[in-house]
């Protein structure tokens, strides 16, 4: 049965019960829903948001679905339920990959323990320092003034360490999904092609859609990209622009291994292409030390580099930095001027202060340790209970990616999941095209170690019950 049908069933059932119950009573949980009709929480979700828009229920991120407030009686009919259907012929056609987004960033229902997210979890994430930090940076006048539409040039110069850039190649962009989207504007046009990892980032894969590109996957393995295939999609495709994640990729938290950086270059080089470098997990090292940015070996301008400290920090902080050299430097200042004209000077101010504190530090070497007893938990309870395929262990950042076989539905796989109180989120959505087998991605950032062994056993029920 398809996904569309998955939606209507369930809106039938919400609507059926809101119709039936009082103004404020609470709905269904995502979790029952997903088992009564055995659908995934991305469907769920979606059943949810259309009825919503209908202003038929209300969503209380937290709390649950509530029936909504209806008009008193006696108002006219017609304006307690506008008509809005002539607004699907106006739209048109929706987006690809924004409900797979939506739900990577949905809110876990209460009493499930949550293996997916893209987060740190609260009591990983540096509050105190923020909290401090943006609180004297509200209290200075200049920073609530108009600030270079490029950003603070001290945040740029920070951000600018690492690759070899200069402050002014470097612009500040309200968090990294931001910068992918304003960066594939900015090198691209619709209709281009986009190369990727297979797999990679959703959000990169939605923005991509999104701008009208045509989107074609690179086999990748534990190492990374593979160079040869790479070479090949450039010719065969005429693409100019590569997608990359090469340090701790999500899903799969693989690192470019040493060997191919320079052949992934070479091939770069050689197509007079750009790759993008996702930089998002540089402060999520657990085990070593990770390598420098590819940026830092790219002198000619073919590296465009994105970091984040959203990840890493708190989802609040919303800054992150684009660099590029010469005329795409250029161009992906005056695309992030036209989509914000600038990005707040409290928060830019806040960020400066955190990441040149002795805090940030103190933070980091906590945020290793805690990742490592976190991951490592969770893959001995993998091990334990449901000796599944995780292959070698990521050296950093916030996933394991699994892979749970052949034979099983990993999109029914999570719904069951859900079922039993455990948030997993399917690997199909992190594909561009077919997966090659079934994956789950877990988060291991958003749940405590002492929980770990507790999620593995609810997956493996709902395993049991798929695989039945």
């Amino acid at each position: 049965m398809s996904d569309g049908n998955a939606v209507d069933r369930v809106i039938q059932d919400l609507r059926e019960r809101a119709g039936a119950a009082p103004s404020g009573s609470r709905l269904p949980s995502v979790r029952e829903l997903t088992a009564r009709h055995h659908a995934s929480p991305v469907t769920v979700a979606a059943a949810i948001r259309a009825l919503v828009r209908e202003g038929l229920v209300e969503a209380r991120p937290g709390q649950g679905t509530f029936v909504a407030q209806r008009e008193p009686r006696g108002r006219n009919r017609q304006s307690a339920r506008p008509d809005l259907s002539w607004q699907t012929v106006a739209l048109g056609a929706r987006r690809g990959g924004e409900e797979e987004l939506q739900a990577l960033l949905a809110t876990p229902p209460d009493g499930t323990i949550a293996l997916s997210g893209g987060y740190l979890d609260p009591e990983l994430q540096p509050t105190a320092a923020l909290g401090a930090a943006l609180a004297r940076a509200a209290r200075q006048p200049a920073a609530w003034q108009r600030g270079p539409a490029e950003g603070r040039a001290d945040l740029r110069a920070w951000f600018a360490r690492d690759p070899g850039l200069r402050a002014d190649d470097m612009v500040i962009s309200p968090g990294g999904q931001a910068a992918i989207t304003s960066t594939l504007r900015a090198l691209t046009n619709p209709g281009d092609t986009l190369l990727v990892e297979s797999p990679t980032y959703l959000g990169a894969l939605a923005a991509a859609r999104a701008a009208g590109l045509t989107v074609i996957p690179v086999p990748a393995d534990a190492n990374g990209v593979l160079p040869d295939q790479l070479r090949a999609a450039f010719t065969r495709t005429g693409a100019r622009v590569f997608y990359s994640q090469p340090l701790y990729a999500n899903p799969t938290g693989a690192t470019l291994a040493p060997h191919r950086r320079i052949e992934v270059l070479d091939a770069v080089r050689e197509t007079g292409s750009f790759l993008i470098e996702d930089d998002y997990a540089r402060d999520l090292a657990i085990d070593g030390t990770p390598p420098p940015p590819l940026a830092a070996d790219d002198p000619d301008g073919h590296v465009v580099h994105l970091r984040s400290l959203t990840k890493s920090a708190a989802p609040g902080l919303r800054i992150a930095a684009i660099g590029a050299r010469g005329q795409a430097g250029a161009r992906l200042r005056a695309a992030r001027l036209l989509d914000d004209l600038f990005v707040a000077g409290p928060l830019q101010q806040a960020a400066l202060e955190l990441v040149t504190s002795p805090a940030w530090d103190r933070h980091r070497r906590a945020l290793r340790k805690e990742l490592r007893a976190r991951r490592d938990a969770l893959l001995t309870a993998l091990r334990r209970h449901l000796p599944l395929d995780a292959g070698q262990a990521p050296t950093g950042g916030l996933h394991l990616w699994v892979r749970s076989g052949h034979d099983i539905d990993d999109v029914a796989l999570a719904s069951a999941a859900a079922a039993e109180g455990v948030i997993v989120f399917p690997g199909r959505p992190w594909f561009a095209a077919e997966p090659p087998a079934a994956y789950l991605r877990l988060t291991y950032a958003a749940a405590p170690p002492a929980l770990m062994d507790e999620a593995v056993v609810r997956l493996k029920r709902a395993f049991d019950k798929v695989n039945a």
